[in-house]
């Protein structure tokens, strides 16, 4: 079995790299019969392309995904179709939800640690899409009315009972979509709604559109780093507290306005004492860092922040926080770790 070295050998309409179709963001769920609504999956965006013996998996970038996720491939050979292309997220189970922390660890470049992994934490593929049915013939520019009809076809005849593949849930009906959207956690991220008339508009964002829902923490400012080059504030280290009263640092918010840094700087500089941190500190330089850059002044616990974040897993916010305010009214004590443990998403059950 050829796993992407021969992707040029395929008979397929369509071959890789292809771009796939993108969704902007909008801060409401559009509403209308044009509209199907999918949940937005918390993975790896995924094309896979079976010709035959020859199997390629694709990242939403462009890149081959193939040989970090043999459990993957090997999935997909044992399908009885020899010619499609799906498209779909890679995700991790871990329980009742998905390990994205899992899910970064199958990128590594030994192929030992790589095929450990895919016994241990196997990966499961959730699909939303078929761009190329059974015959090897390009659906890409039928309406997704179309495309749907034929995938859940293509999901009750090979994917039903296999323990790798999930059809995605969609539906038509908005105050599904809310409910999905307010159950954001574990499993999701948010909220797709793709238009039902509209072709597979590979590397657009014209057909399809993402609602996130973002949620805020109360977080004690455990430290801050000054900017780069300059004397003042350029990010504040966040902590919340764990159940041993020990005050872990789980992040760092830096869009705080320009106005604002001259006078906050002051504040700070005046809190500075060690230890910062009493829990789970701030690391130590990543291979972007500089050496100011690694440099963290500890504070007192006395500030409290509330930030917007989207996803919190493996002790720390994934991403960068939104700064909202300064919440005085707040005890650093109320900052609890608490306030971040998502709850599984109940829309559908993927893994029951």
């Amino acid at each position: 079995m050829s796993t992407g070295s021969r992707v040029s050998a395929m008979s397929l309409a369509l071959s890789p790299p292809l771009r796939p179709m993108e969704a902007r963001s909008v801060d409401e769920l559009p509403v209308g019969p044009d509209w199907q609504y999918e949940p937005k999956w918390d993975g790896f965006r995924c094309l896979i392309f079976r010709d035959g013996e020859t199997i390629a998996l694709q990242s939403k970038a462009g890149k081959p995904l193939t040989r970090y996720f043999p459990d993957v491939v090997a999935a997909v050979a044992a399908l009885e179709p020899q010619r499609f292309v799906l498209d779909g997220e890679i995700v991790v189970p871990r329980g009742k939800a998905f390990s994205f922390d899992d899910l970064l660890q199958r990128i590594h470049p030994a192929k030992s640690r790589v095929d450990r992994l895919a016994t241990e934490t196997p990966a499961m593929v959730v699909v939303f899409d078929l761009l190329a049915g059974e015959d090897g013939r390009t659906l890409v520019d039928d309406p997704l009315s179309v495309r749907r009809a034929t995938l859940e076809a293509f999901a009750d005849n090979h994917l039903a009972g296999r323990g790798s593949f999930r059809l995605s849930p969609a539906t038509d009906d908005v105050k599904t979509a809310q409910r999905w959207l307010k159950g954001s956690g574990a499993m999701l991220d948010g909220v797709i709604a793709k238009h039902r008339h509209m072709a597979y508009a590979g590397g657009e964002r014209t057909a399809m559109v993402k609602i996130k829902n973002f949620r805020s923490a109360d977080c004690v400012v455990g430290g801050f780093r000054y900017n780069e080059g300059k004397p003042v504030v350029g990010s504040l280290l966040l902590g919340l507290y764990d159940q041993e009263g020990l005050l872990d640092h789980v992040g760092f918010t830096s869009n705080i306005p320009r106005d604002d840094k001259p006078a906050l700087t002051k504040k700070l500089e005046k809190l500075i004492a060690p230890p910062g941190f009493t829990g789970d500190a701030p690391g130590g330089p990543s291979r972007w860092s500089t050496e100011r850059s690694t440099q963290w002044q500890p504070l007192k616990p006395k500030l409290v922040v509330e930030v917007a974040y989207d996803h919190y897993s493996g002790g720390r916010f994934r991403h960068g926080t939104s700064l909202m305010r300064f919440r005085p009214d707040k005890a650093p004590r109320q900052c609890t770790l608490e306030q971040v443990m998502q709850k599984v998403a109940k829309p559908m059950k993927l893994l029951g």
